[in-house]
């Protein structure tokens, strides 16, 4: 067991350092997933005696040749089943015990820039996890404070990023003053690394809406040694008041140390547990170059970095977030046909001053709902979304066809041989 969790070409990397308890801790963790779903695929080989009788003791499918024959199971054998899933699920309990001990026995401190609604809505469940320390233009002490944060003022931006334990700095702020926020923060992390070593540059996160804008910034304006995580939860204060259980956070591991990963390599721990290839592409990644290397190639600054990076991570995974691994490029693909024309119904929708009468259908009530909840977002949000989303234009352009071709159809049905000519000339797209 230790010659996996600790290979000899990596342990002489993990000398002296103090995260090696937590390292071995979320290997065994893996290590110990992979042995349960072993265990449960071969464990009706394991208790059947013969091939014969493993056969019979299994229930199959109904035959298309006879769909009226239905196989029995032997007598007991639901009960044994249920057994062991009560078994499996007893010690995945277990597992997800010891993974929290893990991620609360070297508690992040993480720095969110942009303290306003959607950074407290971020840092009031990181409290349960991590240290938190905040900033932001106006001032937030005591929501910090009441949430058992700290806060330092913006304007002070020096002693926030020259905080001895920052782990991780995440921008929250909004899409159109996204890449000045980052230039700022530029020369207070060189000045981090001059005096605490270059190793100390924490992990950048984002949290846009949108993510080529984002990604193309961060690689632009940031020291090399920065690591690089761009990341999108697809919810808010207002989707998820309740609770991020079942709520969708889609990511991309953009940069580990100086290295670019490829992201259609990069794979989370999900994805690897359904894989059903052979081929070992999720222990890849490509640097500038487009150079493959090994994950584990000599590089303890590599280990140090992937590790914090799960760390939080797993914070979102523990709240109960549906984690997807997904390219920036392929985010603002699906994000242009899903959220940025659901936010553009609802500004138009808006702008016809909808309101509730004392006979509304259902339909209409969504309608209104869509019309506040969207129009509850700045319009700055909005406009970014439309901006620095390389897809939104092509959505407006079909969608005015659509309209188009649907009124064009109504008039067509009232004989108006010139209808095409009459709605595009009163057209309001």
């Amino acid at each position: 067991l230790d010659c996996v969790i600790n290979p000899p070409h990596m342990t002489r990397h993990r000398k002296n350092c103090t995260s090696v308890s937590s390292n071995c801790n979320l290997k065994l963790f893996i290590l110990s997933f992979g042995l349960i779903a072993v265990s449960a695929f071969f464990l009706p080989a394991v208790n059947s005696t013969t091939t014969n009788n493993m056969a019979s003791n299994t229930v199959q499918p109904v035959s298309d040749a006879n769909p009226s024959v239905i196989p029995t199971a032997t007598a007991g054998e639901l009960e044994r089943l249920k057994e062991e899933e009560a078994r499996l699920s007893a010690m995945l309990a277990t597992i997800r015990q010891q993974k929290l001990s893990v991620l609360r026995s070297r508690p992040l401190t993480i720095g969110v820039i942009g303290f306003g609604r959607f950074g407290q809505f971020m840092g009031e469940k990181f409290t349960k996890y991590a240290n938190v320390i905040g900033t932001s233009r106006s001032d937030y002490t005591k929501i910090a404070n009441d949430m058992g944060a700290k806060y330092i003022p913006l304007s002070d931006l020096e002693s926030f990023v020259m905080e001895d334990d920052l782990d991780i700095i995440i921008v929250a702020v909004s899409i159109v003053s996204f890449e000045d926020t980052v230039k700022d923060l530029v020369p207070h992390l060189k000045k981090r690394m001059k005096m605490k070593g270059a190793d100390s540059c924490p992990l950048i996160v984002d949290v846009l809406s949108v993510k080529e804008h984002a990604r193309n910034v961060l690689l632009k304006h940031l020291p090399e040694e920065c690591d690089i995580l761009c990341a999108h939860p697809m919810f808010g204060p207002d989707s998820a008041k309740h609770g991020w259980q079942g709520q969708t956070f889609v990511y991309e591991r953009t940069r580990i140390d100086k290295l670019l990963l490829d992201p259609s390599k990069d794979r989370s721990f999900h994805h690897r547990l359904s894989q059903t290839d052979n081929s070992d592409s999720e222990n890849e990644f490509l640097d500038e170059k487009g150079v493959s290397h090994g994950v584990h190639e000599n590089s303890e600054a590599h280990v140090m970095g992937m590790d914090r990076m799960e760390r939080f991570l797993s914070i979102w995974e523990e709240e109960g977030c549906n984690m997807i691994s997904m390219s920036c490029k392929e985010h603002d693909e699906f994000t242009a046909n899903s959220q940025f024309i659901t936010h553009l119904m609802g500004r138009i929708l808006g702008a016809q001053k909808l309101k509730p009468t004392p006979i509304d259908t259902k339909g209409f009530q969504s309608v209104l709902k869509l019309v506040e909840t969207t129009n509850a977002d700045s319009f700055d949000l909005f406009y970014g979304l439309y901006k620095f989303n390389r897809n939104s234009m092509d959505i407006i352009v079909k969608l005015r066809e659509a309209m188009d071709d649907v009124v064009n159809k109504l008039l067509e049905k009232e004989g108006k041989s010139d209808a095409g000519l009459e709605w595009n000339t009163k057209s309001c797209l």
